[in-house]
């Protein structure tokens, strides 16, 4: 039986212990770590990552995941994994998705459907910008979550006092139209290449968002499957195989707002019912083990294929032995590389710590 070591990385939220348990349940050994006890070495020639002051263990699967100020820590850090074990969410991930200009980009780049944005690189030419703009309009940061860092303005004179204020803060900022929804927005989660849950999220009154941390409530949905379409589109634009997609329901179609790489999980599972951390632990666990199987069949045929070299010539390996009822039984591909048949006839020679076994020659 195949024996699987998984770690899951974060900052310790409820989400990620939910999801910690769920995988204990398939995983024989799993590790919540601290994502800010992390270090990373890098010199040209070697790397080396550090947990806790100690290098770090060998793992069959980690689950990294943050807010976006770890987003160059988490890209490097599953920059250097690559390869080494397998991991969700791909190190470029990290840099487009906690950045929603970028995020709007990758969009773009694939044909998904969002709001109109504009990007203005002075507080001048936006101001020109919003004099050719209808209002209501959302104003944002490219970085931050649970709907901090979005302004509403209603006329050009509060988008335009909220631009000097955006300033003097000289942080760049999105400009967004405003999609009438009446308060709603719907998020998905995305597990692989399906939709595992969804919600219609309602603003708290007064509230032009629809986060659960900015006062919003949720409800069971049931998007259509051309939303549902759209949100794994999403996921893969930015190569995440976990994510949660936010999406604008309204009569110009789903148009999506954001992907969130590391969302809560407690308003979801309980709107919905469904246990959600443990889908996402399910899915970890058959990727590491179609891995793990991948990587010991590739293993084997290296094996073989040192066996085969050479037509004729004496061949070497090292293997182990299994022993039952006190008869010595020799692995498949030993076998195999020796061309013996079941009605051969064999000499076998032994001493101490040795075997030769020859096929005879029936003249």
């Amino acid at each position: 039986m195949v024996k699987l070591k998984a770690a899951i990385m974060s900052l310790g939220s409820k989400s990620s212990e939910w999801t910690a348990e769920a995988m204990k349940k398939y995983f024989d050994q799993v590790d919540a770590l601290d994502i800010r006890k992390i270090d990373i070495k890098i010199s040209g020639s070697e790397e080396e990552i550090i947990y806790d002051g100690k290098p770090l263990a060998d793992y069959d699967c980690i689950y990294a995941k943050g807010s976006f100020r770890f987003a160059p820590l988490l890209k490097t850090l599953t920059t250097v994994l690559e390869g080494k074990c397998y991991m969700p969410l791909s190190a470029n991930s990290f840099t487009v998705a906690h950045d929603k200009l970028l995020t709007h980009l990758e969009l773009q780049k694939h044909k998904i459907p969002m709001p109109k944005t504009f990007v203005s690189s002075t507080v001048p030419a936006a101001k020109k910008v919003l004099e050719h703009t209808s209002f209501p309009i959302i104003m944002k940061f490219p970085q931050g979550t649970g709907g901090k860092g979005v302004m509403f303005a209603d006329s050009f004179a509060s988008a335009s006092s909220l631009l000097d204020a955006l300033e003097a803060l000289n942080q760049p900022f999105l400009i967004q139209e405003y999609i009438e929804t009446g308060g709603k927005d719907l998020r998905l989660i995305v597990v692989g290449d399906k939709v595992i849950g969804s919600m219609m999220r309602h603003a708290a009154e007064g509230e032009a968002r629809a986060n659960f941390h900015s006062g919003g409530r949720g409800e069971k949905a049931s998007p259509d499957s051309m939303t549902k379409k759209i949100a794994v589109q999403v996921a893969k634009a930015i190569q995440a195989e976990i994510c949660a997609v936010d999406i604008l329901p309204g009569s110009k179609g789903p148009l999506v707002m954001e992907a969130n790489i590391s969302p809560g999980l407690q308003l979801i599972t309980e709107t919905t019912k469904i246990d959600i951390p443990d889908i996402i632990a399910k899915h970890l666990y058959e990727n590491t083990l179609a891995r793990k199987q991948k990587k010991q069949a590739n293993d084997s045929g290296n094996i073989m294929s040192e066996i085969n070299k050479g037509a004729g010539g004496e061949k070497s390996m090292i293997t182990n032995l299994s022993f039952r009822g006190g008869n010595m039984i020799v692995p498949e591909m030993i076998t195999s590389a020796t061309d013996f048949k079941p009605n051969d006839t064999f000499e076998i020679k032994t001493e101490k710590e040795k075997i030769t076994i020859s096929k005879m020659k029936i003249s």
